[in-house]
């Protein structure tokens, strides 16, 4: 089984997905800099627009398809389902953030933040997804993971 093939049958453009993960990294940055659970809200609510409604309805995503248009990048699909678990991964990141945030464990959410920032640069700037990867693993193991969502 290819990492290439659409697993769930479903196509999402990854350079999208790779602005939408730089705008994620900076408002992280910028939270561990201001310390301003706000841009943590902000990105939870972002998140579960993303997955739960409608990925066009979310901030990010609007900002990053507008970058992707602006400088008229060609698209390039990857499988919908693997970047959709990739963004579960981000949602427990963020969620876990503001658990630290409001429970006043410093070293936690950097050490948190450190390793969420570290996946969403590898796809960034290497266009390796981290999330993506998990998910084949976890396909080729349980073929039926994910299928109804």
């Amino acid at each position: 089984m290819s990492n290439a093939c659409p697993l769930n049958f479903t196509k999402v453009d990854s350079n999208v997905s790779r602005f939408s993960a730089l705008f994620v990294a900076i408002l992280v940055i910028t939270y561990l800099y201001t310390q301003n659970i706000y841009i943590l809200l902000f990105l939870f609510v972002d998140f579960v627009l993303k997955l739960f409604l409608n990925p066009g309805i979310s901030p990010i995503m609007m900002l990053a398809e507008l970058l992707k248009t602006t400088f008229n990048i060609k698209e390039k699909y990857a499988d919908g389902g693997a970047k959709k678990l990739a963004g579960f991964f981000g949602l427990f990141f963020v969620s876990s953030l503001i658990l630290t945030h409001f429970f006043d464990v410093w070293l936690l959410s950097l050490g948190i933040a450190l390793v969420f920032l570290a996946c969403s640069l590898l796809d960034v700037f290497f266009d390796y997804c981290i999330g993506c990867k998990i998910y084949f693993i976890i396909k080729k193991i349980y073929p039926n993971f994910m299928n109804d969502l």
